[in-house]
């Protein structure tokens, strides 16, 4: 393991103004997301719609940091035959994967889930890096609910983000360190923000027994935020101040940036609240961006799966890309938002 380049990718993913473009959603989820749009979501259609987001020259070059990609898409060609790496690093941009597997039910745990695919990952991970990947992701689901999350559900998903971590750094890629502690619940913000808490603490304690650098990696965690069914909404002042609050806690100042998941949070909502969070400063850490939902939702309804709708849907993508780059060093005006680039 070269710390020293690892570092160097972990920074440069939380470049200042800059963040991640979580463009990895399953085939399940992208089809979810076609539908809504009215796009059969054929390999193509999927294709030709992230090359659009990667050739949007300003989105790309100005605010974003890295791309996190599917399986499907790191090894596949743009129309013109140039790989799609290529095309992510020809814009300046870092190339990433996902390569955790799903979930599956957690035993003895109803209504609790693991995050699987450290079998074969060791094997995996060289053939990526070989394709251009320098950084990687895994997503740990953590629910809120009647007598949830339970110690087993937090303790396996931390232990198996800190395996997937170490065997990450071990073949020279930065691994994203996802514990996402869903909103999806009608719990409160304080809720939310023990139940994290608790995640991150035990994510970090997993970290150091697998001797896991803590300089060579990024953490993706969630706000914390009231549940959506939530009846008692958190105000913005109020999102930012207990999530800076819960990270201090919990995070060391090792780490070189904290890029955060969108979660389920409207595209302003998460712009607002990272905004929000960069203005109260003296951080030891970067925050920054990692959003999928809240950069794309703009921008597939533009496009609509219709060449002609292209260049909308990139001025879309460039108008989100630019407002969560400003947030991201605590420059963002909600008047901006009209101002549609």
């Amino acid at each position: 393991m070269n710390l020293a380049e690892l570092n160097k990718v972990a920074e440069a993913m939380v470049a200042p103004g800059k963040g991640i473009l979580a463009a990895d959603e399953s085939s399940g989820t992208i089809k979810k997301r076609f539908d809504a749009i009215g796009v059969d979501s054929t390999e193509d259609n999927r294709r030709d719609y992230r090359e659009m987001m990667f050739r949007t020259t300003d989105a790309m070059m100005n605010h974003i940091s890295g791309v996190i990609l599917y399986d499907e898409t790191i090894w596949q060609k743009a129309k013109d035959g140039t790989l799609l790496v290529d095309v992510i690093k020809k814009a300046g941009a870092i190339p990433g994967i996902k390569v955790d597997e799903g979930t599956k039910p957690l035993p003895n745990c109803p209504g609790e889930l693991i995050t699987i695919g450290l079998d074969k990952l060791a094997d995996r991970l060289p053939k990526y890096y070989e394709q251009g990947a320098r950084f990687a992701k895994w997503r740990a689901v953590i629910d809120i609910g009647q007598g949830i999350p339970s110690y087993a559900a937090i303790s396996t998903n931390a232990h198996a983000l800190a395996r997937y971590a170490a065997l990450c750094q071990a073949a020279q890629i930065v691994p994203i360190v996802e514990p996402e502690v869903l909103m999806d619940g009608a719990h409160d913000i304080d809720r939310c923000y023990e139940v994290t808490e608790f995640a991150l603490k035990e994510t970090f304690q997993q970290l150091y027994y697998q001797r896991v650098a803590l300089e060579g990696i990024v953490l993706k965690p969630n706000m914390a935020i009231a549940g959506k069914k939530s009846a008692k909404k958190a105000s913005v002042q109020e999102v930012a101040e207990k999530t800076v609050k819960m990270l201090k806690n919990c995070v060391p100042g090792a780490v070189p940036g904290i890029a955060f998941l969108s979660g389920g949070q409207s595209d302003e909502e998460a712009t607002a609240h990272l905004d929000a969070m960069n203005k109260i400063g003296n951080l030891p850490w970067k925050l920054t961006f990692s959003y999928g939902r809240a950069l794309q939702a703009a921008p597939q309804k533009a496009w609509a799966g219709k060449s002609e709708n292209v260049a909308a849907a990139q001025r879309a993508f460039s108008h989100r890309a630019k407002m969560n780059g400003l947030a991201a060093m605590g420059q963002w005006k909600q008047d901006l938002e009209k101002k549609a680039a």
